[in-house]
């Protein structure tokens, strides 16, 4: 059985300024600053499992994978990222992989775009950054980051202030993969030498803007060639970001990566124009398959970098699926009954205060386990 991912032409950028499903076997809904950060925290470095092990998605006896497993209530017949192909360990938690085993933690540095930074309506208390930031300081005995760090200075797209307490940030509105490496420099920027000596934990979000263009690629007609060439150059700077990050010996006491792959809002039904605020800004659907499959390798390409690199991908979409504004349609592949709560917020592209806490409790996930 492949589960149907849907197809992302409903995320598009902010302008500058810019620009879960619950877990398997969860008892009720998880909030962050309720979640158990009791287990014990001990001195070791961090370390991934190796990534030739290939446990976590060793078919049941009913020939299902666990990935399969975890997202079965939203699986259907269309074609969608093949991950079980890279040999993933996939966490019990189902928000994401399970290639680390995250300890020792000195210093955490959030890196991306606008879904970390934080963006209006939410106002900054209810930002996943700031949530998981205090649960991790928590869990980690480090020192917690102030409301500077915490607020977003809404002229330049970034936080007020890009370091405090053991955490950093260099995620800004508009990002897209290149600003990571080449255009923006969020890991020199971040990763002063004089820093790697700590043991880090990365957090990233990033990739959706480069979708966007995409997107606006096949509406403006640009050739099918061309556009694929910036997906794959997209995709290459990704890997680049990664395997600079864990390069052997540049953090000799440890590192420990968590990216998201992309979520969208309107349910796998491709309706973009189902969030009033994409409508009025005069989105208009793309129905051409070239599109579908750069996504679908895009997004294989997100888990192929974490199996690779023994990092961990976050299923944002696959949690995201049915908490968009296509909710409410019983026949959407993602549809999860009448109560299924919203996640994004009036811009279409970002979480509401519910969604943030849901993408802080999924990184909690694949910290804990």
């Amino acid at each position: 059985m492949r589960c149907f991912l849907p197809l992302l032409v409903g995320i598009v950028a902010c302008e500058a300024p810019e620009h879960r499903r619950d877990p398997v076997g969860s008892a009720g809904e998880w909030v962050a600053e309720d979640a158990d950060w009791t287990a014990p925290a001990d001195d070791d470095t961090s370390t991934a499992t190796d990534p030739d092990d290939t446990t976590g998605t060793t078919p049941t006896d009913t020939g299902t994978s666990d990935f399969d497993l975890c997202f079965q209530d939203i699986a259907g017949p269309d074609p969608g990222p093949n991950y079980d192909q890279f040999g993933p360990t996939i966490g019990s938690h189902c928000s994401g992989t399970n290639h680390q085993d995250i300890t020792g933690i000195e210093r955490v540095v959030f890196l991306g775009d606008s879904v970390t930074v934080g963006t209006l309506p939410t106002v900054h208390t209810d930002y996943y950054r700031n949530k998981l930031a205090h649960g991790i300081a928590t869990q980690f005995g480090l020192v917690h980051p102030g409301v500077l760090w915490e607020t977003v200075n809404m002229i330049d797209g970034v936080t007020l202030v890009q370091e405090s307490g053991d955490f950093a940030s260099c995620a800004e509105w508009g990002a897209r993969t290149d600003d990571l490496v080449r255009d923006g420099d969020q890991l020199l920027d971040c990763f002063p030498p004089t820093k790697r000596d700590q043991n880090t934990l990365v957090i990233i979000t990033i990739g959706g803007n480069d979708l966007q263009n995409l997107t606006e690629g096949f509406i403006e007609g640009k050739d099918e060639a061309e556009l694929w060439a910036e997906t794959e150059s997209a995709m290459e700077l990704y890997r680049e970001a990664i395997e600079e990050l864990t390069a052997p010996g540049l953090f000799p006491n440890g590192i420990s990566v968590i990216a998201t792959n992309l979520y969208e809002y309107t349910d796998g039904t491709g309706d973009v124009r189902s969030c009033a605020g994409a409508a009025l800004a005069g989105m208009e659907n793309v129905n051409d398959p070239a599109l579908e499959d750069m996504v679908i390798w895009s997004m294989e390409e997100y888990m192929s970098v974490a199996v690779d690199t023994g990092t961990d991908m976050l299923f944002l979409l696959e949690n995201f699926c049915g908490h968009g504004y296509k909710r409410n349609d019983p026949t959407g592949r993602c549809y999860r009954g009448p109560d299924a709560d919203l996640w994004f917020d009036l811009t279409c592209i970002h979480p509401n205060p519910t969604g943030h806490q849901v993408i802080a409790d999924m990184f909690t996930d694949v910290i804990l386990e």
